[in-house]
């Protein structure tokens, strides 16, 4: 990651990456865009460079983030999508205004309507959200196996078994905790 940005877990998939700006859900929650600079510099990592963002628009971002990991966290239990939720992914998905760009290495990027549209970003958030939950692409959401992360996360592998969010964060903590647990276990029974 480039130097000066935030720690932020990123991940291949947009929108569920969006969700990881609060990690620990249920545990001690950490907040990784708790002031308007953050959420830029995490638009900036994830190819959505803004120029600013206000107090207003971070609340938009935490609102629309919250949206999406309830209705990924529904889709991925199979159960019916809050209303509530879908509501706010589809009105910041049709107020965004960006256009999608291929660029000469045949990548696609966003070109968002002014430097300065955080709504314009958050836009292509909820669309890619939108595109996740309702199941067009090929994967499948998936929710953590920590008990104090339980993100959504979309799970891409061939066997579609995958039960971390992050095998560097998540995924490490259960080993190192299970591996402690059975080494005080082969300690205590040879006593």
């Amino acid at each position: 990651m480039p130097a000066g940005f935030p720690d932020f877990r990123l991940g291949s998939v947009l929108a569920t990456s969006f969700t990881g700006t609060l990690t620990e859900r249920r545990g001690d929650a950490v907040e990784r865009i708790p002031t308007p600079q953050r959420l830029v510099d995490w638009l900036t990592v994830n190819g959505l460079a803004v120029d600013s963002c206000t107090t207003a628009q971070l609340d938009l971002a935490r609102e629309l983030r919250e949206s999406i990991h309830a209705a990924a966290t529904a889709a991925a239990l199979q159960e019916a999508l809050p209303a509530s939720a879908v509501q706010v992914l589809n009105d910041h998905s049709v107020q965004g205004r960006a256009a999608a760009i291929l660029t000469p290495e045949g990548e696609r990027r966003w070109r968002l309507s002014s430097a300065s549209r955080v709504e314009d970003a958050l836009g292509v958030i909820a669309a890619d959200a939108i595109s996740v939950i309702a199941g067009e692409r090929d994967g499948k959401l998936a929710l953590c196996a920590s008990p104090t992360c339980r993100a959504a996360f979309f799970d891409t592998s061939q066997s579609r078994t995958r039960r971390w969010c992050d095998m560097n964060t998540c995924g490490n903590r259960q080993k190192k905790a299970r591996f402690t647990a059975n080494r005080r276990k082969e300690a205590g029974s040879a006593e």
